[in-house]
Parts: structure tokens; sequence; C-alpha cells
């Protein structure tokens, strides 16, 4: 069964936290965290490009030139796609790239993630995080006494507006609660700062 450090607010080491060891100490499967993240980063693409195909673009209703008799080739518009100024042929138009993975698929994708940052020693448990009022330097102060990398993502229970605003204008931080745990922010920061409540709801849904 894996364990981590347990730290308070002020950054003092109180103890150990023992984690499930079906959601924070399997073996890490990197195929299926490959295909979640690729999901993850398919379902963020907006989707607008969009090119004009012959019917759309301006122009083109007259036949050029007779259709024998020039010794040209025929032509039937000068908005083909052969024409400069011409429409274009298979051009992209507005789609929606998401997808999505079996459900077994997902929960095992984050279970490999969070199981990969407790190997890495990159998960750090907090006993509470809670301000009394939005303050950036409180959250600063907070991040100072904590063994932390340059990006650093943070799991609360539920999304506490004083703690998300505090740590709002720090570069390379971001919050979010434990329902919305996902592949792509636990592997796109250096350090999991989570408080031991979050921990239990995590444990709980994919426990």
């Amino acid at each position: 069964m894996p364990k981590v450090a347990l730290y308070n607010q002020a950054g003092s080491k109180v103890g150990e936290v023992d984690l499930n060891e079906s959601v924070f100490g399997i073996e890490p499967n990197n195929h299926v965290l490959f295909e979640a993240i690729v999901m993850q980063q398919a379902s963020l693409r907006q989707g607008t490009s969009k090119v004009k195909n012959r019917s759309e673009v301006r122009g083109g209703g007259r036949k050029p030139w007779r259709q024998k008799g020039t010794g040209r080739a025929r032509q039937g518009s000068i908005r083909s796609p052969q024409w400069r100024g011409g429409g274009t042929v298979f051009g992209p138009v507005p789609r929606s790239y998401s997808y999505k993975l079996p459900k077994k698929v997902r929960r095992l994708a984050i279970k490999s993630a969070l199981s990969t940052k407790v190997l890495e020693e990159s998960v750090l448990v907090l006993e509470t995080l809670s301000f009394d009022a939005p303050k950036t330097k409180d959250f600063a102060n907070v991040l100072a006494s904590l063994p932390v990398g340059k990006k650093a993502l943070v799991v609360t229970e539920t999304l506490d507006e004083n703690v998300a605003l505090s740590a709002r204008n720090i570069p390379g931080v971001t919050v979010i609660d434990a329902g919305n745990i996902n592949v792509l922010d636990v592997v796109g920061h250096n350090t999991l700062i989570i408080t031991k409540a979050a921990v239990e709801k995590v444990e709980e849904v994919l426990g």
C-alpha cells in the first residue's frame, strides 16, 4: 500500500497517509495513458476551419467559352478547382473532433496517471486548504513552504472559490475539484497537491 507525506497548510510534515492501492498503486498502463491524452486534446480542438468549394466561391456563373471549336480544353466555370480563385476540393469544414473511450479505459487511464505521480514521488497530501478571503500572497506562501515543482495541480474535495481565486494569478498552478480530476491535468503538472478529503473522494469513486 503506497504511503505519501501529509502536510499542514503551513508546510510542516505532520504524518503519512495510506493510499488505496487499487487507485494509486497500480502498474501504469502507458498506452492507455497515451490514448486518454489524445482523446482529451482532440476534444479541445475548435474544429472551425472552413474553406469554400466551387459552389460557394463568388462568380463563375457563365461558361467561359463554347464547348467546341476553340482548340482549348473544355471548361464549364472559371471557379472550378483548377482555376486561380476557384473552389477547394475536399477542404476542411466545421466538425467536432471529440470522441469517447470506453468507461473502463478512462478509469484505467486516470488510475495510471495517479499511480505514475506516486511512483515519481510527486504527490503531496494536505490536511486542509482554505482561506478566509481570496489572496494570492497567501496561496503563494503555501506553495513556497512545500516541495513543489514548476507546475502544480491542486485538487480539493469541492471547488472552494477563495482557493481558486487565490491561485488564479499564479503561473503554472491549476485548481480543480476531485470530481473533475483528469489525465491531461495530472500528467501536465509536475506536482499533484491534493487534500485529504479529496483523496477519500477520489478513492471512493475509483476504488
